[in-house]
């Protein structure tokens, strides 16, 4: 089976298609990695000419539910290592109708620039006069009306932060979702690549249409009768908050805490309660997990006046911007992701950044000409403005600050307390080895990578305690079988539904003959490509740094044992690099 690949080279502002067979890679993370190693080179500068973006989807892509995500895959500019982020919405369908399995951004445009990809027509728009447009949200509206458009639509572009190269910018797209995590907007500010807008006018058409209709409403039928659905439907991953409160394991004021005292005013159930406006799904989802916050505003001088904004809210920008930071309001924490999704940056990141700077204010490490700001766990104005620093690198210190935080805490002082892993910041679970390892091992330093944090809470249910090795190999399993979503790209949410046996059902209809065992086979050959590529970026696990902060906090009540945490990394070097 072939699929085709569009190729926009912005240096020479042209464009062509290859096909690509894709019994080997499937779409998406295995179509993304192969892609980023015929076209990045180890030696690629992550803000230079030779890095490039790469959006993949899957072959699932518009054929079964849940199946809507898009994979971004580039040179990370926060980590240097392979850049791996995940957005939902409708950009994947968008790529899929306009006739691709994956689009690949080289180059560098000698101005600012948009792209327009309408099905088989690209055309290169002059950026210049919005390049300096710093609200993403206004950028994507000024876009929208020109451009105006049939069929699916996705408008993908960056803010302040990516133009500003701050290292976890993001790329913003539907308003609500994002490519996160390790600064993809970065790179696209670095190609001058303000916006690159996606319209298909296509239609999918399956090969056998009903062994395809029987397979189809099996699938709907395991998601919405799945009990998990209800629960993401009501509150949405932020349904999370309480229990991982209660269970100590929410990272709280830069990990000074396990728990938090204010977490019932930011839980799920809070929010739903008191800000909840609507919920939205991605496409072709029955779930509808996207909760969306009303946030009222007052104008100026005028008593009385509010404008309502509609604002994106999941369990770990409610972590980030909410516990890290000892905010206890839905309200300021719904004002705080505002900031952040306006000026285009990852939420996590720049959440544990300003954690780190209000800590390294308290013990002294840097002052208020550092800072501008009088940064307090728990005042949310001092941050609002911080959050502006960062995007546009205010001064010496904010521009640091904006290269991530592991980069700040080596300029700065406070590596002792600066929680990266990787380079990448610490994600909202605090649970034990299996998130720590796993931040430290995953292919993207991510908790969707090896799933830890889940391991962790399971093996304390159940009473057991792996050796380091044992939970290596666990964490590593659960990996590999994340691939097989990833190449989908189904939404991790339906891991238990997607198995493999289903898969191998599911492309029968599309005319793909794979086995459950050929599937993950193909799983375990992504997974072996991502660390190859990896080692040759210079990855070594020996060389990582565990925060001490981490280490000495306990998890689930046990205390942790640094020696464990080198043990289970030389073994990961062992056996799998």
């Amino acid at each position: 089976m072939r699929r085709s690949v569009l190729f926009i080279n912005l240096s020479e502002y042209e464009h062509w298609c290859e096909e690509l067979e894709v019994e080997e890679w499937l779409g998406g993370a295995g179509a993304g990695i192969k892609l980023l190693r015929e076209h990045v080179p180890s030696s690629a500068d992550p803000l230079g000419e030779d890095n490039a973006v790469i959006l993949s989807t899957g072959l699932f892509t518009p054929a079964y539910p849940m199946a809507s995500k898009c994979v971004g895959m580039f040179r990370s500019p926060l980590t240097g290592m392979m850049g791996e982020s995940h957005a939902g919405g409708r950009v994947a369908t968008s790529i899929a109708n306009a006739g691709y399995l994956a689009v690949v951004v080289l180059g560098r445009a000698e101005e600012p620039v948009y792209v327009v990809v309408n099905n088989d027509r690209v055309h290169f728009r002059d950026a210049r006069a919005i390049w300096n447009v710093r609200d993403s949200i206004v950028v994507g509206r000024i876009i929208a009306k020109r451009e105006g458009g049939a069929g699916v639509r996705s408008v993908l572009r960056i803010g302040a932060a990516g133009s500003n190269l701050v290292r976890y910018a993001c790329v913003n797209t539907e308003t609500y979702r994002h490519f996160g995590r390790l600064g993809m907007g970065a790179v696209f500010g670095s190609k001058r690549l303000k916006a690159l807008v996606i319209s298909g006018r296509g239609a999918f058409k399956p090969e056998r249409l009903s062994c395809y209709r029987r397979i189809y409403r099996e699938i709907f039928s395991r998601i919405t009768s799945w009990k998990e659905a209800k629960k993401y439907y009501t509150l949405g991953t932020a349904a999370n908050v309480q229990p991982l409160n209660e269970i100590r394991a929410l990272p709280s004021m830069n990990l000074k805490r396990t728990s938090f005292s204010g977490a019932s005013g930011i839980s799920g159930e809070a929010f739903a309660e008191r800000v909840l406006g609507r919920r939205v799904a991605c496409s072709h989802c029955p779930v509808a997990c996207i909760h969306i916050g009303a946030l009222r505003v007052p104008y100026g001088d005028e008593p009385y006046f509010y404008k309502t904004l509609m604002v994106g809210y999941d369990y770990e920008l409610i972590y980030s911007l909410g516990s890290m930071l000892g905010i206890g309001s839905a309200e300021d924490v719904l004002r705080l992701i505002n900031q952040v999704e306006r000026l285009g940056m990852d939420a996590i990141s720049a959440g544990v950044a300003l954690a780190w700077a209000t800590e390294a204010l308290e013990r002294g490490l840097v002052s208020r000409r550092e800072t501008i700001e009088e940064l307090r766990f728990g005042r949310v104005e001092g941050y609002l403005r911080a959050i502006e620093h960062i995007a546009s690198g205010a001064n010496e210190f904010y521009r640091a600050l904006g290269m991530g935080v592991e980069h700040a805490s080596r300029e700065y002082g406070g590596q002792e307390f600066a929680l990266s892993f990787g380079g990448n910041e610490m994600p909202g679970y605090c649970t034990g080895y299996g998130a720590y390892i796993g931040y430290l091992i995953g292919s993207r330093h991510s908790h969707l990578d090896g799933g830890g944090y889940e391991l962790d809470q399971k093996l304390a249910k159940e009473g057991r305690r792996l050796s380091p090795e044992e939970l290596v190999d666990a964490l590593v399993s659960r990996e590999i079988e994340k691939q097989l979503l990833s190449t989908l790209v189904v939404c991790f949410f339906a891991r238990s539904i997607y198995t493999p046996a289903l898969v191998a059902q599911a492309f029968d209809p599309l005319g793909l003959e794979l086995t459950p065992e050929e599937l993950m086979e193909i799983a375990g050959r992504i997974y072996a490509e991502k660390q190859r590529y990896r080692l040759e970026l210079g990855y070594s696990p020996e060389k990582l740094r565990v925060p001490e902060r981490a280490v000495e906090q306990e998890a689930l009540g046990v205390s942790l044992s640094r020696e464990y945490i080198e043990r289970a990394l030389s073994y990961f070097a062992e056996k799998y690099l």
